[in-house]
């Protein structure tokens, strides 16, 4: 009975006992320089953070979209749409930053929203609606910025964003938490208290769960998985508009395969890619292990490839674990 009360622990921390090791093994194989460990460096530690808020951001809308049993393939595609369009309007544009910010979160809602309506109104796979979404907007950003990058320059004169844009750059909070990451605590915090304490929390977890009991249960399934693409869409915006922020630049092709990175983080944090179980906590663990594993392979200078398949691997390995799980755990 005890071991299985310790397996079901450890079904359930997967994400959390996986980057304590991931942790201690950057400790142990970090590189050394003036006799210091590089990575417990307070630099590399708020690379680090920096690096995983965009993913991470994304990655809690994406955590939704599985648990009602679906998937966003567009979320990069529409980060980097964000990315040109806020550039965009912030500089050619001549917009101020509030009105540039709620425009641009409003489109990613808007594009999430109908792409769940024709998932979940119209019953077409989520894969199928959201790699189309993938694509168009993709194409919506290059026809927007005519194929180019957008540079951000700050100031009052034409052409130039307003000045407290730049705060998402190199600027931190309290001088330890970039800005960025501090989005990315907000948004997943915010999330977290979302899932433990509303009605909705319920539905996602319902419809994910048996999608018909749901039905017959009164869950009004259709809206809520119409809203949950709808938050997916909204968050994949924000993090393109941290993106731009982090850059100074707007690119068209920003965001590419952030999809899979975003996938990976929900999955290794020990989301079910079935739907029904899983946490933004683990969300956010499985983010940091991804952040963590892939900047101690940079600072040995493990070749990029490598690096894809090592994180490929843990990938299958998280996949694994959530096929042992029991149903209880």
């Amino acid at each position: 009975m005890r071991g299985r009360a310790v397996l079901a622990a450890v079904f359930r921390f997967q994400s959390v006992f996986g980057l304590v090791l991931v942790f201690a093994a950057a400790i142990v194989f970090s590189p050394h320089r003036d006799g210091e460990l590089v990575f417990l460096g307070s630099g590399n530690l708020f690379n680090v953070v920096r690096a995983i808020s965009e993913i991470g951001i994304i990655a809690v809308g994406m955590t939704l979209v599985i648990l009602v049993g679906g998937i966003d393939l567009s979320v990069g595609s529409v980060m980097g749409l964000a990315s040109v369009g806020v550039a965009l309007l912030l500089t050619s544009g001549g917009w101020g930053l509030v009105p540039g910010v709620l425009t641009i979160l409003a489109l990613g809602f808007g594009f999430g929203l109908l792409q769940g309506i024709a998932s979940a109104r119209f019953r077409i796979q989520s894969f199928i609606v959201t790699l189309a979404g993938m694509q168009i907007a993709r194409g919506i950003a290059r026809m927007w910025s005519g194929g180019e990058g957008v540079s951000i320059t700050y100031g009052d004169g034409p052409g130039q964003a307003p000045v407290p844009f730049s705060l998402l750059g190199e600027r931190t909070f309290g001088g330890v938490v970039p800005i960025p990451a501090l989005f990315f605590v907000v948004v997943a915090a915010l999330a977290v208290l979302v899932l433990r304490a509303s009605a909705f929390s319920r539905h996602v977890y319902a419809i994910g769960g048996n999608e018909k009991a749901a039905v017959l249960s009164g869950v009004p399934v259709t809206r809520v998985k119409v809203l949950v693409f709808g938050l997916c869409g909204l968050l994949a915006a924000l993090a393109g508009i941290v993106h731009a922020g982090q850059y100074n630049f707007g690119g068209p092709n920003d965001g590419a395969g952030y999809e899979l990175n975003a996938i990976a983080a929900v999955v290794i944090g020990g989301t079910s890619l079935s739907g029904g179980r899983g946490s933004v906590s683990g969300t956010v663990a499985g983010a940091l292990l991804v952040g963590v594993l892939d900047n101690i392979l940079q600072l040995n200078d493990i070749d990029s490839n490598v690096q894809l398949i090592v994180v490929g691997v843990v990938i299958v390995l998280a996949a694994g674990l959530q096929r042992l799980r029991p149903a209880t755990a």
